[in-house]
């Protein structure tokens, strides 16, 4: 009795081995299939109207996606983490294939369920957003998202 309760037991354990194993190559999947390019597209139709040398007043958003020196720190800390050896400059704000880049990156650690509303709260108001400080911005994306 004891070798057939060692046996079940063993083998319940597999099964979540096995189930956890599953369920994260599925959530590696939809990660890696959605398609972010509606809300980054509308993003930028809010941040820049498309212009990839677009600055704010300060001067500190810059680009197509209005990336802020912090963003790129951020996105630098992220790669650190995931040992990567790749790390953002400045200068990358201007390009727009890096500027979609950080934000995939950014959304891929911050927000791996794929949520479009955090998505676009977060971007505007950071990680700490309120709804309403960024319930203006979340309007203005999804009316461009239509």
């Amino acid at each position: 009795m004891r070798k057939f309760a060692k046996n079940v037991c063993l083998t319940c354990m597999m099964m979540l081995v096995f189930a956890e194993a599953s369920a994260g190559e599925t959530k590696e999947t939809k990660r890696s299939t959605f398609d972010w390019n509606p809300v980054i597209d509308a993003i930028i139709k809010v941040e820049s109207e498309g212009n990839a040398q677009a600055v704010d007043k300060s001067g500190k958003s810059c680009g197509i996606l209005q990336i802020t020196p912090i963003l790129i720190k951020e996105c630098n800390r992220i790669q650190k983490l995931r040992k990567s050896s790749r790390r953002y400059t400045l200068a990358d704000r201007f390009n727009v294939e890096k500027s979609k880049e950080m934000f995939l990156l950014y959304q891929s650690f911050y927000n791996p369920h794929n949520n479009v509303e955090q998505a676009i709260r977060s971007w505007n108001g950071g990680m700490n957003y309120t709804k309403r400080g960024t319930q203006r911005y979340f309007e203005k994306v999804m009316s461009q998202m239509k």
